[in-house]
């Protein structure tokens, strides 16, 4: 990590920008901490409160675990890069994240990983089966993006979100997961759900014996039980304040 990492922006940018930084780089962190991170190859994006048509992306070249809420980079939704970044961003992680953005202003938060057990499930023709409580908490939320290629074209945006629609969770073929949320309690755990899940899938699978698959109306019931973390306001504050502990305790400096 370079000298200019660790040069604080928080008198250069506002309050609610600076909130936001904060809560994405515990993100980033967190994703470390959970084996989640592929090098610099994977995103995270934050909207800045205030400034729909921005928000923030790591800055290319710097691991996980050396992101901090100051070397974020704030982009517009044309890519261009703002003050006071002073990275650049890669150009695959703009082409996904800027189309959820674009598409949806309810999405605060973008989540996208190329997990071995997420990308495992991805290349699976059925996807995620409703095998796990962990799965049917989000199955019915999930939708699914074929594969274009490494994503650097324009156009592939408009069928990205097509195939999202309302949903918040994606499974794009042969690549990797997404998840969004209003808020990045919601969007992690929505990621934190499907990583598992797809973990639980590939484990179970390996062991040879047929699977025990739940119908549609056990798939709702879960879903409609757990759906209270994604929707109350409260929950979400309280949830994040212990997860933004646990980033303070194991993962400090992020938040400088």
């Amino acid at each position: 990590m370079d000298d200019q990492a660790n040069i604080s922006v928080k008198e250069q940018v506002s309050e609610q920008e600076w909130k936001a930084r904060c809560d994405l780089a515990a993100l980033y962190r967190l994703a470390f901490m959970h084996g989640w991170d592929d090098l610099f190859f994977t995103h995270i994006s934050m909207r800045i409160p205030g400034e729909p048509e921005h928000f923030l992306l790591n800055p290319f070249g710097l691991l996980f675990e050396d992101v901090t809420a100051s070397n974020l980079v704030k982009v517009d939704e044309e890519g261009n890069v703002l003050p006071p970044s002073r990275y650049g961003i890669n150009p695959a992680g703009f082409t996904i994240h800027s189309a959820v953005h674009a598409a949806r202003p309810d999405v605060h938060v973008v989540m996208h990983l190329h997990t071995d057990q997420g990308v495992a499930v991805s290349a699976q023709k059925r996807g995620l089966l409703p095998i796990s409580q962990l799965a049917m908490n989000v199955m019915k939320d999930v939708a699914y993006h074929g594969y274009e290629g490494i994503a650097l074209e324009a156009e592939e945006k408009e069928r990205l979100v097509g195939d999202l629609g309302e949903k918040n969770l994606l499974i794009l073929r042969n690549h990797g997961t997404l998840t969004c949320g209003d808020h990045p309690f919601a969007a992690y755990t929505r990621m934190y759900l499907l990583e598992r899940a797809c973990k639980v899938q590939t484990l179970a699978q390996s062991g040879g014996n047929d699977l025990i698959e739940w119908d549609t109306k056990m798939q709702e019931r879960v879903y409609g039980q757990g759906e209270q973390a994604f929707t109350n306001d409260l929950f979400k504050e309280i949830g994040w304040a212990a997860i933004r502990g646990r980033v303070d305790r194991q993962s400090p400096g992020y938040d400088a």
